[in-house]
């Protein structure tokens, strides 16, 4: 089936079945933003819906399709047992788990684990990386239809700090960034058999950002955003050819968002872009050094862009310039992405406190906070009336039904 892809349009096709699906890193179009209006504002302990242990350690991201909750985790002394565990979203009742043994190198910084990158699904399938390299498709009642050793495959490909960076799903094709500073590459992978389509080089670098979705500005070809230390190198989907790219720098943790045709890079604090057609460089339409996000990627709210940076500090600027509006001191530090509904955003810090930020006060302000007492470092997902928080020990909804 043809599909066509434009600005307008990109959030919805990229990953977005209907509104109670989250299906890949920071949700529809990783952009973050829930469509849904009924969530959980003035949190309370009434507010835990349900609180579910969890298997092994992991701070990847859950994946919501339809009423499943999806989340992956690591065990064992060496990280090396893989699990894969599907929840029912209403009531946290386990439907299954499989678990699968880790080929390639499982070593990583205390603060992360083997189960850092966020799955992503497109409605019919689930894809799970791992920091091990191990790449794996199973289908929603988790039976496995394909799996890849990366690792056995690729080598050198690995960093001693552990591997993050999610993959993101877009038609057919399966992009898997594997960024590192020895064999550093990415890939896009035939959903339907696991092969290459297309495999390029990438800086030797230490990168932990996620793809992008960025159609061409012209022909709505889709385009997918490759973001290291030196900058973005911007290719076709499907053929992996690069279109265009931006040499100024970004950052190697805090990933870019596209929303309403700009593209919001971390880069020298933020910039914001208008891509061209394929072979011209992005317009750059501002640039602000002092909205420099840490580990949190910034987040667009309606006429605002938010950004987080290390001492816990909240920047909203004006989209249409980059002027930072206000500052709102929260509690942090974070390493989690803030998500958002309507004017709301949701922030976790790594201490397991949650706080609800009023985007539409006149300077911000913190609505309500609830502390779950618990380690976390996963950005949070949306679904079905609910927030859900996994930290290495639970998987926590908020609200709903």
């Amino acid at each position: 089936m043809k599909h066509v892809f434009t600005a307008a349009c990109v959030s919805a096709l990229c990953v977005q079945l209907n509104a109670a699906d989250w299906l890949q890193f920071r949700g529809p179009g990783g952009t973050g933003v829930s469509p849904e209006a009924n969530l959980p504002l003035q949190l309370d302990a009434k507010s835990i819906t349900w609180k579910i242990p969890l298997t092994g350690r992991g701070l990847s991201s859950p994946v919501i399709v339809g009423d499943r909750v999806y989340v992956t985790a690591c065990s064992g002394t060496e990280q090396d047992r893989l699990h894969v565990i599907c929840f029912r979203l209403k009531d946290g009742a386990k439907v299954w788990e499989r678990q699968f043994w880790a080929t390639g190198r499982t070593m990583s910084h205390p603060k992360t684990s083997v189960a850092a990158n966020s799955p992503c699904s497109d409605g019919k399938r689930l894809f799970c990386l791992f920091s091990s390299n191990d790449l794996l498709c199973l289908d929603l009642d988790g039976n496995l239809l394909w799996l890849r050793g990366l690792g056995r495959d690729y080598p050198n490909a690995s960093n001693s700090l552990g591997m993050a960076a999610s993959p993101i799903v877009v038609g057919d094709t399966l992009v898997v960034p594997v960024e590192n500073d020895s064999e550093s590459f990415s890939a896009g992978i035939d959903v339907e058999t696991g092969a290459n389509r297309w495999k390029r080089d990438r800086p030797k670098m230490a990168s932990w950002t996620t793809p992008v979705l960025v159609p061409d500005a012209k022909s709505g070809t889709p385009l997918v955003a490759l973001q290291s230390g030196p900058g973005l190198s911007v290719v076709d989907v499907r053929t992996g050819q690069e279109a265009w790219y931006f040499t100024d720098g970004a950052s190697t943790m805090s990933s870019s968002v596209f929303t309403g045709g700009v593209l919001y890079v971390p880069s020298k604090g933020m910039a914001a872009m208008k891509p061209g057609a394929a072979g011209a460089h992005p317009e750059t339409i501002w640039q602000n050094s002092q909205l420099t996000p840490n580990t949190a990627s910034p987040i667009v709210l309606g006429d605002k862009l938010f950004t987080l940076n290390s001492a816990g500090i909240l920047s909203a600027a004006d989209i249409k310039d980059g002027k930072r509006l206000w500052q709102l001191r929260t509690t942090g530090p974070y390493s989690a992405t803030p998500v958002g509904f309507g004017k709301h955003l949701y922030l976790v810090n790594e201490k397991g406190l949650v706080q609800v930020v009023d985007t539409s006060a006149l300077e911000g302000a913190v609505v309500s906070k609830l502390d779950l007492t618990d380690t976390i470092i996963g950005t949070p997902s949306i679904g079905g009336g609910a927030v859900f928080i996994r930290s290495d020990k639970a998987l926590v909804k908020l609200g709903g039904s």
